[in-house]
C-alpha cells in the first residue's frame, strides 16, 4: 500500500547533516519527496512510498545522524498522489 506523510522534526536538526541523512535514507528506501529546513529550527519532510518503507524512514528520522538530537516528530498523513521524481533537498 502506498502511503504519503508530512513530518516536522524538532530538536537539534539543523547544521548537523540531517537533511543529507534523510535524503540518503529516502533514496536507499526508494521513496519520493523532499526535505527542507524551516526558519524556526525544525526540518520538514514529505515522503511517499510503500508503507513499510515510510515506517522505516520515520524510525530513522527519529534518530538522525550522529550529531542530531531529535526531540520530536509531528506526523500528518496525506493522500497519495502523483509523487515527485526521486527525493530532493530543498534549499
Amino acid at each position: 500500500m502506498i502511503r504519503k506523510v508530512h513530518l516536522v522534526v524538532s530538536g537539534l536538526v539543523q547544521g548537523v547533516g540531517f537533511r543529507m541523512f534523510i535524503e540518503r535514507t529516502a533514496k536507499e528506501l526508494h521513496l519520493a519527496g523532499w526535505v527542507k529546513n524551516i526558519a524556526n529550527g525544525t526540518v520538514e519532510i514529505e515522503a511517499e512510498g510503500e508503507e513499510p518503507l515510510i515506517e522505516e524512514l520515520i524510525k530513522r528520522a527519529g534518530t538522525g545522524p550522529s550529531r542530531a538530537q531529535v526531540r520530536g516528530i509531528k506526523k500528518t498523513e496525506l493522500r497519495p498522489g502523483s509523487p515527485p521524481e526521486g527525493f530532493s533537498v530543498i534549499f
